[in-house]
């Protein structure tokens, strides 16, 4: 086993490089061109009870494999979210496994050389080094991974889905950061020939903490020392890209300038082409979810994965459809554009909608079976989704009895049609002349909500008497979300009596006793406290608590998966360009499960409905045990400490469109034995928010050599700013 060091500094300023193309004519695999498979969010093991559905993620996945071997890749690069639960099903690990040694275990020699430490690449195991480096193992071809929101690290070990397959050898689980006070992300270094790979991950992080630690200059990216330009610079990461508030996404602004390509997972459109962010001069590929985990615009593109070649600085990816997807289609009916059909006051206009409905639907259809002609392996049940917008009087039909009329025919019947209605608003007409008609009508946004966030929104909303005094929002929202995601049913009892403890030592340090100056301190005391690293590190001393105890009771948290029961779950994407949002979305579970959320373990997904319900429960079971804040000091709770790491986010759909072409696969090479590693030394670090005065630019090859605006096609260098 070869392991060797390398120099990394902070990044030399005035230098000039660039990614050149790599025509079509030039893209002949040899023993320079690396071949790098790039797939996110498989989501194994997503409605796996469901009878229809439950062999989807499965079939998608041997896919991807089959076409990793076919294609005799060098490695496969997932970006998170590999399996859907944090705790994945027996049967989903077993399949998982299976399909690993099938694909990824035989006599093929491995290509590259890793340069880097891999004591610091892989600090998740107990055995820091490559698989393929393991004399125990027949490694063929090697699969790198970072962990998503849906099967993220968790417990006091910090450990995940991934770890099990990383101490078996089938996986390399990287990118995951320890400390949440500072980030130090240390690529993999790899050489084939005389390409050079530096290969950087981060793993799933609530977005809120990342963007505060971006901005903060606490997110370092270590760098090579020797011949910088001439290492191609990967980056995976697993995050919101669209933005769904002020911090809780990381804009691309944010990532190093010196990166060539980013590999961004958590969002389930298909964005796979590459596009070039103007500012940073780097481009970004998101591939998407390989599975609809959302009946969403977003999720009825096709969907693709990708093959990258890397070349020395030049790179080519080619777009490769998966067949095995189910189809997916939506559409959207506003009852009141077909006045010339019907209006409210027509004589049986609800059976007039169901037949336009029933038109709809059948369209769908026969779009479905026309599209899935000469594709034997795309499952025959459709997707069908009919979003019907009922405003302006018209009445709602029995959706149980239209859908018999399909069920034989979609994949979905329980949720084929999807009725949503716009909420008239009232607003204070001052001037009749200046009224701003376009306000007094508008849509009712609930889909893609985080827990946390309807906290915060209706502490915002209510009045000041009714305000927090002892908690925070964030707090209570956090330990709600444990509630809700978790079934950490002691999660909000937790939280109370441990700021009790703390809010009483501090009034007894501060020698308060009259009740008006308690209340006016304890005020104080939680401002203070907002939105700090402070307050981060309480939320989880009050969840691993709340594990804690449940452990000691020997009690598991509840099993949560009604996913089959509703399939129309917001995953991991934003559908914030959807004009009608339907009421009933709601979030999936499953690691950071973002079920319009990722996060921290979300598993089965649930509908928004339930997850108000349950969270107004809570806080009303909370609220009949609560005390004055002089009653409550009078008897404390005294409780042990426990330590731990916990974490937990969500997310929402993106509503995209997608061109796909079916690119060809050009031949691939016999591997040559593995070469001898390099020497290495230390590791300076390198910020991230530093930038250089460099001359720069990232230029990619495509085979459409017809569209102007292809971001493959252009100089082999292009001046930085």
């Amino acid at each position: 086993m070869f392991r060797a060091k390398c120099h990394f500094s902070r990044r030399g300023a005035d230098h000039l490089r660039g990614v050149n193309i790599m025509s079509s004519e030039n893209t002949m695999d040899d023993e320079d061109t690396l071949k790098i498979l790039i797939a996110t969010d498989v989501h194994l093991g997503y409605l796996e009870k469901d009878a229809i559905r439950g062999n989807d993620s499965y079939n998608t996945l041997n896919e991807i494999l089959n076409y990793a071997k076919t294609n005799q890749v060098d490695f496969i690069l997932l970006g998170g979210d590999l399996f859907h639960e944090n705790k994945p099903s027996r049967r989903c690990l077993h399949s998982c496994i299976t399909m690993l040694r099938q694909y990824c275990m035989g006599d093929s020699p491995i290509q590259f050389n890793i340069l880097s430490d891999q004591t610091i690449n892989f600090n998740t195991t107990k055995f820091p080094w490559v698989n393929y480096q393991d004399e125990n193992l027949n490694i063929s071809i090697p699969v790198f991974s970072i962990h998503g929101n849906h099967d993220d690290p968790t417990g006091a070990e910090g450990l995940c889905a991934l770890d099990l397959l990383g101490a078996a050898g089938l996986v390399n689980h990287f990118g995951h950061s320890h400390s949440v006070e500072r980030i130090e992300i240390s690529p993999i270094l790899m050489q084939k020939g005389n390409t050079k790979l530096a290969l950087y991950g981060l793993g799933s992080i609530p977005d809120e903490r990342l963007y505060r630690m971006f901005v903060n200059n606490q997110v370092t990216m270590l760098r090579p020392k020797e011949d910088q330009d001439e290492w191609f610079n990967l980056f995976a990461i697993h995050q919101n890209r669209s933005k769904h508030g002020p911090t809780n996404y990381i804009p691309e602004q944010f990532l190093d300038d010196f990166l060539d390509l980013v590999v961004w997972g958590h969002e389930h459109e298909c964005l796979i082409t590459p596009t070039r962010n103007e500012q940073q001069l780097f481009y970004v590929t998101q591939p998407g979810s390989s599975v609809a985990t959302s009946l969403s615009p977003g999720e009825a593109t096709k969907k693709h994965i990708g093959l990258l070649r890397v070349k020395g600085r030049k790179m080519n990816l080619q777009k490769i459809p998966l067949k095995t997807v189910r189809q997916f289609f939506i559409q959207d009916v506003v009852l009141a554009d077909y006045q010339d059909l019907f209006t409210p006051d027509t004589p049986q206009v609800t059976k007039k909608v169901e037949n336009l409905c029933y038109a709809k639907v059948t369209e769908m259809l026969e779009e479905a079976e026309r599209e899935r002609l000469g594709c034997p392996h795309t499952p025959e049940k459709p997707l069908i989704r009919l979003r019907v917008d009922y405003s302006g009087g018209f009445e709602t039909f029995n959706t149980s009895r239209f859908s018999q009329k399909f069920v034989d025919r979609v994949a979905n019947p329980k949720d084929l049609i999807h009725f949503l209605r716009r909420r008239e608003q009232k607003e204070d007409i001052k001037d009749e002349v200046n009224v701003d008609y376009g306000k007094l009508v508008k849509p009712t946004a609930v889909e893609g909500l985080r827990v946390e966030d309807l906290v915060k929104q209706y502490f915002e909303a209510t009045e000041q008497t009714v305000q927090l005094s002892l908690l925070t929002e964030q707090g209570m929202g956090k330990a709600i979300q444990e509630f809700v995601d978790k079934d950490e049913k002691d999660a909000i009892q937790e939280l109370i009596a441990y700021q009790l403890e703390k809010t009483q030592r501090h009034l007894q340090a501060r020698g308060v006793t009259t009740e008006q100056d308690i209340d006016t301190e304890v005020k104080r005391f939680r401002d203070s406290k907002k939105n700090t690293t402070e307050e981060e590190k309480e939320i989880r001393e009050v969840i691993n608590r709340a594990k804690a105890h449940r452990l000691q009771r020997g009690v598991e948290p509840g099993d949560l998966d009604i996913a089959e029961e509703l399939a129309d779950v917001n995953m991991d994407s934003d559908e914030g360009s959807d004009p009608f949002p339907a009421p009933t979305r709601g979030r999936g579970r499953g690691g950071r499960g973002r079920g319009s959320r990722g996060g921290r373990g979300r598993g089965a997904a649930t509908s928004e409905p339930k997850t108000a319900s349950r969270g107004r429960s809570q806080k009303s079971s909370t609220t009949t045990q609560s005390k004055s804040i002089m009653q409550a000091f009078q008897a404390p709770s005294q409780r042990s400490s426990w330590t731990g790491a916990t974490t937990s986010y969500k997310a929402e759909e993106v509503t995209i469109e997608d061109s796909d072409e079916d690119l060809p696969i050009t031949k691939a090479i016999h591997p040559p034995p593995r070469a001898a590693s390099a020497s290495l030394s230390s590791l300076p670090k390198y910020s991230s928010q530093s930038h250089s005065q460099s001359s720069r630019g990232v230029t990619f090859d495509s085979d459409d050599d017809d569209d102007e605006d292809n971001p493959f096609k252009g100089p082999s260098h292009r001046s930085r700013r």
